[in-house]
């Protein structure tokens, strides 16, 4: 859809008002049907608080995520349908709702799946009710009066994390989706000097083939979600379905960035997290270790971690992480980039921060230690023995 803006008028814009009415984001105002600058106000503040791109636009990821605000838990009876699952923030309440007692829903994603329906169908069993994985009023008024099962810790933390201390510290046998942005018609940030030309997209394809290069011969099965000259642009909702369908242990997106500030500058990563709470910690450890291996061994600046709840990070399985290294824009971060040996500095940082992922923690290194070389001469002389 084209993104919906300042000025715009119609029917979509009077649902997107009423929306932002509801959620006590915008005055009323019977009638209006123009998105004036108090319903981009709103609507910047819907994306901050929600985790999203703070564009001040209505695009298709936060449309369906003002589409998702309308409901509040108990609003509407919830249940598992297959060939269109519902979602919502109530959804996403109830999964939280869940998680705090003790039941796996996976993560709290918003959608109403299978995992979401057993474990509700298994509090229900063991409340008295029927359990049918539908809630309704009765399996509402059981949610209310029950407190918090568990203790000492986030309990889809303690899972992910036990999840990771058993899969043990070789990278031999895991696999991982490297998905290098944009693609096909969409090239994203694009600079040219004179006859010279670069896009976000060739880029970030020459990162992830660096990159999958290095982790293949660590012994990981590496998978990309585009090739190098797509025809077609690839959604963030197809990359996700790619990295879920696979079964991916580690999903790394890799960008560049762009601004209209020539001075905007460095590196940023991104994890899984709302304004709640709500955050996928393995995810966001991942973040971070890749966030300071590319610090420390490139130079560039940093722009820290930062938690968003874009659906490329909140409807992946498994603990995915964002890396948007170094703006085209800016001439300093462009002299880099277009340097082969400094995307090989980067690739190896990515390389040297999944490693730490599995270390356990009392046995981490210190960040820009790990010689990537190492990693491959132990895969090369194991197979040699």
């Amino acid at each position: 859809m084209r993104p919906i803006r300042r000025d715009d008028q119609g029917p979509a814009v009077a649902e997107i008002r009423s929306i932002l009415v509801n959620l006590e984001l915008l005055a009323p105002d019977p009638g209006a049907d123009r998105f004036d600058a108090a319903t981009e106000h709103a609507v910047r503040a819907f994306q901050q608080c929600r985790g999203l791109s703070i564009d001040g636009r209505v695009g298709a990821e936060t449309w369906r995520a003002l589409n998702a605000a309308r409901w509040r838990l108990g609003d509407r009876a919830l249940y598992h349908s297959v060939a269109d699952p519902l979602v919502g923030e109530d959804v996403r309440t109830l999964q939280e709702r869940l998680l705090e007692m003790g039941y796996d829903v996976g993560r709290a994603d918003g959608i109403y799946g299978s995992r979401t329906a057993r474990a509700l169908t298994q509090f229900q069993r063991e409340v008295g009710l029927t359990a049918d994985g539908t809630c309704g009023p009765y399996t509402m008024h059981a949610l209310r009066r029950l407190g918090r099962k568990v203790v000492g810790g986030r309990p889809q933390w303690l899972r992910e994390s036990d999840a990771f201390r058993q899969s043990g510290p070789t990278l031999v046998g895991k696999t991982i989706v490297v998905d290098p942005g944009h693609g096909g018609p969409d090239r994203g940030v694009v600079v040219t000097d004179g006859d010279l030309s670069w896009s976000e997209a060739d880029l970030a394809f020459d990162l992830a083939a660096r990159l999958e290069g290095r982790l293949a011969a660590a012994g990981m099965r590496v998978h990309l979600t585009r090739g190098p000259h797509a025809t077609t642009a690839v959604t963030d909702l197809e990359r996700t379905r790619t990295a879920n369908d696979l079964g991916a242990d580690l999903f790394i997106s890799l960008h560049v960035d762009g601004h209209t500030n020539p001075a905007a500058e460095g590196v940023a990563t991104y994890h899984y997290g709302t304004g709640n709470g709500a955050t996928s910690t393995v995810g966001e450890r991942l973040a971070g270790l890749v966030q300071r291996e590319i610090v420390v061994r490139t130079g560039l600046h940093d722009c820290r971690v930062h938690a968003k709840s874009w659906e490329l990070l909140r409807l992946t399985r498994m603990p995915a992480v964002r890396a948007d290294i170094g703006y085209l824009t800016c001439a300093g971060d462009r002299a880099r980039l277009i340097r082969p040996d400094f995307r090989d500095q980067v690739a190896e940082a990515l390389v040297a921060a999944v490693q730490r992922m599995y270390y356990p923690m009392e046995l981490d290194v210190p960040t820009g230690s790990i010689d990537v070389r190492t990693l491959r001469a132990a895969i090369e002389a194991t197979a040699d023995a």
